[in-house]
């Protein structure tokens, strides 16, 4: 008989979370950023970038994700994660490095260097650290605790990757507070990309490489957002054709993801 690699799972150390405290943990989470936000952040309708200054940047971005991240890891530490968390063992086929990867030289090809290069150096640095702070705090929250919260309920490793994905996108609806009806699009999209960071949660096998993926990908597209004036590069266009490729690819590949069932021998 055949069985398939990815139901040889550990026992699961640490506490148990159920679907609804997991949904009050993600709402504290929206609620500090969006209330931090509001109750910091400065108005920037006036401006034709998101962050024109680096005053906004650090009030409307840095202090409510950083402490976002803060609740995110303080969760983790409480359930007794970390090693699950930081850790995944759920392995794939080598073709998968191909979304890591394209994801990676996006996030370089696209970055708008030459409109950084006009802005203050402060400004620039704090849109590094905006990239890293969103990608560690949000797959931190969802490719970490969202993910380890459907796998430990026993689902498929599809099943993970889609709810943990849903999961991700339903948040960013949140940002229709300030984008309005474009944020619902937004979202959708987000949730696309939550599956190329599960794939490469997977096909690293840490939370490393989702986290510097999503950290390059986000500075990229922000790059374009800063300083008085908007830019426009690469970086508004290439994420969007990227993701159209991994989805025609993914859906053509989608049943050779996984590792080919290994054949167990007779009792």
């Amino acid at each position: 008989m055949t069985t398939p690699a990815t139901h040889a799972r550990p026992a699961p150390a640490g506490r148990r979370l159920s679907y609804p405290l997991f949904a009050v943990i993600v709402l504290v989470y929206l609620a500090i950023i969006q209330g931090v936000g509001a109750l910091v952040g400065v108005d920037t309708s006036g401006s034709k970038s998101q962050f024109p200054t680096t005053e906004a940047i650090v009030r409307n971005a840095l202090i409510p994700i950083g402490l976002s991240i803060v609740f995110a890891a303080a969760v983790v530490t409480w359930l007794g994660w970390w090693p699950h968390v930081l850790r995944y063992r759920a392995p794939v086929r080598r073709w998968v490095w191909f979304v890591p990867i394209s994801m990676l030289v996006a996030g370089v090809v696209g970055f708008n260097y030459v409109h950084a290069a006009d802005q203050k150096l402060g400004l620039v640095v704090c849109l590094l650290v905006l990239g890293v702070f969103v990608g560690v705090g949000e797959e931190l929250m969802f490719r970490g605790i969202g993910v380890q919260v459907f796998r430990r309920a026993g689902l498929s490793e599809g099943r993970v990757a889609l709810y943990s994905s849903v999961v991700f996108g339903l948040v960013h609806v949140s940002n229709a507070i300030g984008e309005g009806p474009q944020a619902l699009a937004q979202a959708a999209i987000v949730a696309t990309s939550g599956y190329f960071f599960y794939l490469c949660l997977r096909v690293g096998g840490t939370l490393l490489l989702p986290m510097l993926v999503h950290g390059l990908w986000d500075t990229s597209l922000v790059s374009n957002l800063i300083g008085p004036e908007t830019g426009a590069g690469l970086g508004m266009l290439l994420p969007i054709l990227l993701q159209v490729v991994l989805v025609i690819v993914l859906l053509i590949r989608r049943h050779a993801i996984n590792p080919a069932p290994t054949s167990a021998p007779a009792a």
